[in-house]
Order: C-alpha cells, then sequence, then structure tokens
C-alpha cells in the first residue's frame, strides 16, 4: 500500500501539483487521482514518480504497512 499522505507531502515540497506530476506520468489527471484515493500504481509509475520527484526513500512510500 501507497502512503499517499506523504507522497501528497512530497509532491507540495516539491514545489508542483498532482495534476503535473499525472501529466508527467502520461496519466488523466482523474487517473492520479483514483490510484492516488485506492493508493496503488503500477511500477512503471511508481519508478517515474521517483525520477521525477527525486525521491530518496522510495521504500517508506510506495511500500508501506500503513494504511492512510
Amino acid at each position: 500500500m501507497i502512503d499517499t499522505n506523504e507522497l501528497r507531502g512530497i509532491i507540495a515540497k516539491r514545489g508542483t501539483s498532482q495534476r503535473q506530476v499525472a501529466a508527467k506520468l502520461g496519466i488523466t489527471q482523474d487517473t492520479f487521482y483514483r490510484k492516488m484515493k485506492k493508493g496503488v500504481f503500477d511500477s512503471d509509475e511508481i519508478n517515474e514518480m521517483i525520477q521525477i520527484l527525486d525521491i530518496k526513500d522510495p521504500v517508506s512510500i510506495f511500500f508501506t504497512d500503513k494504511v492512510t
């Protein structure tokens, strides 16, 4: 399960928006929001977000047992 609260925080810290991240992933804003709500992204999207957002500790965000 993805810690979506932590992911939202990183998106904000990087001075970007969920809409911009969705565009860089090549998905619609609605699709991104749905995936955030479910806490589920595919591995390619996760890898791309790690690069786009320069995430240093992806395990704590994308592979957490914490339910958000």
